[in-house]
C-alpha cells in the first residue's frame, strides 16, 4: 500500500516545473531590459547568477535606467528592500528544509517567492520539501538561461511587455494563491495587502510596498477578533 505522505509528490513536481517554466519566460524580459538600461551582457548574467531574485533585479535595473550608473547606491538600496521579504521566507521554510547547516546554506539562494508558494501549497511535509527544491532549482536554471537569451536577443525581441512576458510570473503565482483564499481572513489579508501595495507603489521607492503589504498580514493575524474555535473551523473549511 502506498504511503499517504508520498502520494502528492508527482503533483508537487508538476506544479514546481510549471511555475518554473512561467517564471523563466520572464527572464527574457529581464535580460532585454537590463541591457537596454546600460548594463552589458556579462553584468546582466552576473545579476541573475548571484542576486537571483526577480523583483530586486528589476528594481536595480529600473533605477539604473533612470539615473545611470551614478544611481547605483539607490539601485542597491531598492533591490535590498525588496530582498528583505526573503528573510521572512527563510524563517517560514526552516522546518520544511529541516536541520543541518549545509542543507540550509544550500537552500538560501532558492528561497524565493515561487519556491515558497509551491512548497506551502502542498499537503504533506515530504511534498512541501519536494516542491521547494524542484521549483527553486528549476527556476534558477531557467532564469539564468533566459536572462542570457534576453540579453543577447533584446534588440530582436523589442519591448518584452508586448509579448506578455511581464505577466507570466504574476499569473503563475496567482494560480497557486487562488485555491488558498478560502474563508474570510485569507480574503481580507489578500485584499488588504493588494490595496496597500497599489496605493503606495506610485509614491515610495521599490520594496516599501512589499514590506507594507506583508505588514497587513501580520496585523490581521495579530489582531484577529474571531474566537479560536471559529478560526480553526474556518481554516479547515468547516461551516
Amino acid at each position: 500500500m502506498r504511503s499517504p505522505d508520498r502520494t502528492p509528490l508527482p503533483a508537487a513536481t508538476r506544479q514546481g516545473l510549471a511555475v518554473a517554466l512561467a517564471t523563466s519566460a520572464y527572464g527574457i524580459s529581464f535580460g532585454a531590459l537590463s541591457v537596454a538600461s546600460g548594463l552589458d551582457v556579462w553584468q546582466t548574467c552576473v545579476l541573475s547568477l548571484l542576486m537571483f531574485t526577480g523583483g530586486s533585479q528589476f528594481a536595480f535595473v529600473g533605477v539604473v535606467a533612470a539615473g545611470g550608473l551614478a544611481a547605483a547606491p539607490a539601485a542597491i538600496a531598492s533591490a535590498g528592500l525588496l530582498g528583505v521579504r526573503n528573510a521572512a521566507y527563510a524563517m517560514r521554510m526552516s522546518p520544511v528544509i529541516g536541520p543541518g547547516r549545509w542543507r540550509r546554506a544550500l537552500a538560501t539562494p532558492f528561497t524565493i517567492d515561487e519556491s515558497v508558494a509551491v512548497s506551502l501549497a502542498q499537503p504533506t511535509p515530504t511534498a512541501r520539501r519536494t516542491g521547494f527544491w524542484v521549483t527553486g532549482v528549476a527556476i534558477w536554471i531557467g532564469w539564468n538561461a533566459t536572462t542570457l537569451a534576453g540579453a543577447l536577443l533584446g534588440d530582436v525581441l523589442g519591448d518584452p511587455r508586448a509579448w506578455g512576458l511581464d505577466a507570466a510570473a504574476a499569473a503563475a503565482f496567482l494560480a497557486l494563491l487562488w485555491p488558498r483564499l478560502r474563508g474570510r481572513q485569507p480574503l481580507a489579508v489578500a485584499v488588504g495587502a493588494a490595496v496597500v501595495a497599489a496605493l503606495l507603489t506610485p509614491w515610495v521607492m521599490p520594496g516599501i510596498p512589499v514590506i507594507a503589504a506583508a505588514g497587513v498580514a501580520v496585523a490581521l493575524g495579530w489582531f484577529d477578533p474571531r474566537p479560536a474555535s471559529s478560526a480553526t473551523d474556518e481554516e479547515k473549511g468547516m461551516p
